[in-house]
């Protein structure tokens, strides 16, 4: 059974889907996830604590993704997860590009001083990846995957540089989207080009 928190954010994405963010009610998203509005502000203080914990949730869920992505399939499984990811959570797709447009929450990426007692909103209230954070982030991640899984560490660098041009040619899809040819068969080709010009 999720918790109070969790069925919150859960309430708040499902607003978000239906109306712009100025739209959203804190009443109506404590009463559409059956607890008090007081609970709601001890989780996230305001509406804005709010936000930057749906935000800070999706940034986390979209790392979560490309560590499956790495460990299940590789370089360009990560690069079809952040198309898929982008797709399919406009939240994802403004941490990702920077883009947040109207209907979106934009928290300030800097963060704010928190006096939250729940570790998660103080979590939260702190800087909030942006796009060269969150491409940086799958770097780091994927040489320390492969460093685990073994790799020789100037290998595993060279294989976290392929990881993050993948993502960066993922993100240029979801402004120009590839078609039927698929980002998985545009990264593969880039990273033979790029490997043949290196090697």
């Amino acid at each position: 059974m999720p918790t109070a928190r969790e069925s919150l954010l859960d309430a708040a994405g499902a607003a978000l889907a239906g109306r712009p963010w100025s739209q959203v009610r804190m009443i109506d998203v404590a009463a559409v996830a059956g607890v008090s509005r007081q609970t709601l502000y001890n989780e996230f203080g305001t509406k804005d604590g709010l936000a930057r914990a749906l935000v800070r949730r999706e940034a986390d869920a979209y790392l979560a993704g490309v560590d499956r992505a790495l460990r299940e399939a590789g370089i360009e499984a990560v690069a079809e997860w952040t198309v898929t990811a982008a797709g399919s959570s406009a939240l994802v797709r403004a941490v990702l590009t920077g883009c947040w447009g109207g209907r979106l929450p934009a928290p300030l990426p800097g963060g704010v001083p928190s006096s939250s007692t729940v570790p998660a909103q103080r979590r939260a209230d702190g800087p909030l990846p942006g796009p060269g954070d969150l491409v940086r982030l799958v770097r780091e991640r994927a040489a320390a995957a492969l460093r685990s899984a073994g790799r020789p560490r100037a290998e595993a660098d060279r294989l976290a540089r392929d990881c993050e041009l993948a993502v960066r040619l993922a993100l240029s899809c979801l402004l120009a989207p590839v078609g039927e040819a698929g980002v998985a068969r545009l990264v593969r080709d880039a990273l033979t080009h790029h490997r043949q010009r290196a090697g």
